[in-house]
């Protein structure tokens, strides 16, 4: 179970006895980073704080239960794989309704919280393709990193926009970014590039020698580097080639 060690896991359960026992049988399993937080409010604007691969979660919680905030978590465009832990059966339909990797029954063995990791796990390291979560016509659909090509932020929403299509994400760009990490870019206050999506940095064409612009694959039209983005962006680009 060494590959879990990079597994970032978050535990929520308001019981402290059942918190620990997670927690001991993560570290048991491998996994180096756990946090444990005691109820569904704290856990949601932790979690728009600081980015984690696998979530634990307790059912009967009081305030923000644990599906509610799935349902909620639901609604992001990058959110954590999901794993419950209950002592009540009668929830699983609706937990595997809402994409989670496992439902896990109290007392948790150590065997069935291994399966849970390597689920997961597989999602993390794509065999199940990473993607965003996107809401359209009514409707929750799996937009492909691969697809993305940057995200702006307007107003209070953010644009996904894809070489053929616009999303509109409810997070906001500082979450994605942190949930993103190196994959994503800043080259604006209000814009993160998909680093797979670069294509070329380079000088403007308005005769301004300060003025940077990036070309994105499938884009037509460049976008505009702020000058206080432009030596870490170059920096970073240096590294991929």
């Amino acid at each position: 179970m060494g590959a879990v060690s990079a597994l970032r896991a978050l535990v929520v359960d308001d019981e402290a006895l059942a918190c620990e026992r997670l927690r001991q049988l993560l570290a048991d399993c491998g996994v180096e980073e756990v946090h444990c937080l005691a109820d569904g409010k704290t856990a949601l604007d932790w979690l728009a704080r600081h980015p984690v691969d696998v979530l634990l979660l307790d059912i009967s919680m009081p305030g923000l239960d644990g599906i509610a905030l799935a349902r909620q978590l639901r609604q992001q465009a990058l959110a954590p794989a999901l794993v419950f832990s209950t002592a009540h059966d009668h929830f699983a339909v609706e937990a595997f309704e809402l994409d989670a990797a496992d439902y896990l029954l109290k007392p948790v063995r150590r065997e069935r919280l291994e399966q849970a990791l390597q689920r997961a796990q597989a999602r993390r390291e794509g065999r199940q393709q990473p993607s965003f979560t996107v809401r359209q016509r009514g409707r929750l659909l799996n937009v492909p990193f691969a697809d993305a090509r940057y995200l702006k932020a307007e107003l209070k929403y953010v644009t996904l926009v894809t070489s053929d299509n616009e999303y509109l994400l409810d997070d906001a760009l500082v979450a994605l970014e942190q949930r993103l990490g190196e994959s994503a870019l800043r080259i604006h206050r209000n814009c993160l590039v998909m680093r797979h999506a670069v294509q070329e940095l380079c000088r403007g064409d308005d005769g301004d020698d300060e003025q940077w612009i990036v070309r994105l694959r499938d884009i037509p039209t460049p976008l505009p580097v702020s000058r206080r983005q432009i030596h870490a962006l170059r920096a970073a680009l240096s590294v991929d080639n």
